[in-house]
């Protein structure tokens, strides 16, 4: 099957599933949404082609996803509060916009359908968020934007389990994690607790 026809046959699917929609056009450089903002709606590139980007703690952009024609985008957002990272236009662009409230009216709550959607969408944040960490050269840069994606909203992280487990995920080695560790916290950006990370923010 040549990929137009699949196209068409994967956006008749998602406009069954997901219902009516509307269609809005983005000129290049333009955002569709920003990091932080509140979490409205998921869309499907019709045309053109949009970055997923990111701000690190210390002010870098990491690239998680590049969303072309034919591509769902921003899915994870439909059990978050609010969207972890830019969507840019690269070129002129169009997307067709399905609103979150509208979608969830569809999933009855305790639903096996409700519940497998849940599932999905976080673990592919999951794998986003591992794709951006690994793409971080910087030890300090990558144990400090670990912190970030797993603090709740006082900037503590409850560690549970073995650093090194999360030396691993991190694609560092034991020592390294925690000589890292050791840094960020004589430079005051973190602050040990048993069982817990502070992220000290300025």
């Amino acid at each position: 099957m040549s990929t137009r026809k699949q196209r068409g046959k994967d956006q008749i699917a998602i406009e069954t599933a997901l219902g009516p929609a509307r269609t809005e056009t983005l000129a290049e450089g333009a955002h569709l949404f920003r990091q932080g903002d509140p979490a409205a709606a998921i869309y499907y590139v019709e045309a053109g082609c949009l970055r997923l980007e990111r701000y690190t703690p210390a002010g870098t952009t990491v690239v998680l996803h590049t969303a072309r024609p034919g591509e769902l985008l921003a899915e994870a957002a439909l059990f978050a509060g609010a969207y972890h990272c830019n969507a840019v236009a690269l070129k002129e662009s169009r997307v067709r916009v399905y609103e979150k409230a509208a979608i969830l009216a569809n999933l009855k709550p305790g639903s096996p359908g409700h519940t497998l959607v849940a599932v999905m969408a976080r673990q592919l944040l999951k794998v986003r968020q591992r794709i951006e960490l690994r793409n971080v050269r910087s030890a300090k840069e990558r144990v400090m934007l670990f912190l970030e994606l797993a603090a709740d909203r006082q900037g503590k992280v409850v560690i549970d389990g073995e650093l090194q487990e999360i030396a691993g995920e991190l694609g560092l080695s034991r020592e390294a994690l925690y000589r890292t560790l050791a840094t960020l916290q004589k430079e005051q950006r973190i602050k040990r607790h048993p069982g817990c990370i502070a992220i000290l923010r300025p």
